[in-house]
């Protein structure tokens, strides 16, 4: 009996109205009339269920992609600009900033966002952009680490990816890297929590479909970090996961997590090839 209110319950969320929403074809983002995203491409190889690939852009209102073509629009834009203070800003007991080491945040972190995460030879394990920051805060700096989904680390990992905007996501999963990946793919297709739910079911099987009032996606992560009009602010990837997970009603992996890294890492992998749009606008 329970078994089958359960299943109802799935059944009713992931029941979508109408016909699938079809985005228009000529959609282009171009971010401040001079920078071309890429929002559509063929899909990885290792991508096995998908032909083609796209950017969570494609999927919001004219309204809501609005925001992301001009950064003087774009609400993110003010935590980017916070975080380029905190750049140059000495804090912890070696008396030093980021600054400090990496020079100017728009050469040295050029590229850096397109590629994570990415194994850590010394730490032995997939290590996500906010691993790398803590690092420096810690061992470099000396300062306190930063929550993973604090304002300070949300705002600094957005600074970091306008380095790389425009550039193709170019995720590395063989090597040593494998394995982890293997493992996030695990999870992806895993159904978890009352709803039975894996994250394939709604961001493969049912993209470009609503369910409720929410347009799916294909639940690409080159627009992390992301300005959500939902709730005002920067959300990280692990934050998103989390609340995926949660809304399956499952107890839900924490942020930082081993799993979490890995799912990180396979799903990232899912948009090479898309462009590196963060901080994006979505719902």
């Amino acid at each position: 009996m329970r078994k089958s209110m359960i299943l109802s319950t799935a059944a009713a969320l992931l029941t979508f109205g109408g016909t699938a929403a079809i985005a228009d074809e000529d959609d282009t983002l171009i971010i401040n009339g001079e920078a071309e995203m890429v929002t559509k491409t063929e899909a990885p190889a290792h991508v096995e269920y998908l032909d083609t690939i796209r950017s969570g852009w494609t999927y919001r209102s004219a309204e809501t992609q609005a925001f992301q073509m001009d950064d003087f629009d774009n609400p993110a834009m003010i935590f980017v600009d916070q975080a380029a203070e905190v750049w140059n800003a000495v804090d912890g007991s070696e008396g030093q900033s980021c600054a400090s080491c990496h020079g100017d945040v728009e050469e040295s972190m050029k590229g850096v966002r397109a590629e994570m995460p990415k194994w850590n030879e010394a730490a032995g394990k997939v290590w996500s952009m906010e691993d790398y920051i803590n690092d420096c805060r810690t061992n470099r700096m000396g300062a306190e680490a930063w929550g993973w989904t604090s304002d300070p680390m949300r705002n600094m990992t957005a600074l970091i990816t306008v380095q790389s905007r425009g550039m193709p996501v170019n995720v590395k999963i063989d090597g040593p890297a494998q394995e982890a990946w293997e493992w996030g793919k695990e999870i992806y297709y895993t159904r978890f929590g009352q709803l039975e739910l894996s994250c394939a079911n709604c961001h493969e099987d049912n993209h470009d479909n609503y369910i409720r009032a929410d347009h799916l996606s294909q639940g690409q992560i080159n627009g992390f970090p992301t300005y959500r009009l939902k709730n005002a602010r920067l959300n990280s990837i692990h934050g998103r996961f989390k609340g995926c997970i949660r809304d399956t009603r499952a107890e839900t992996f924490g942020t930082g997590s081993d799993e979490f890294r890995a799912l990180e890492l396979y799903v990232a992998s899912r948009g090479n090839g898309l462009s590196v749009e963060g901080p994006a606008v979505r719902n």
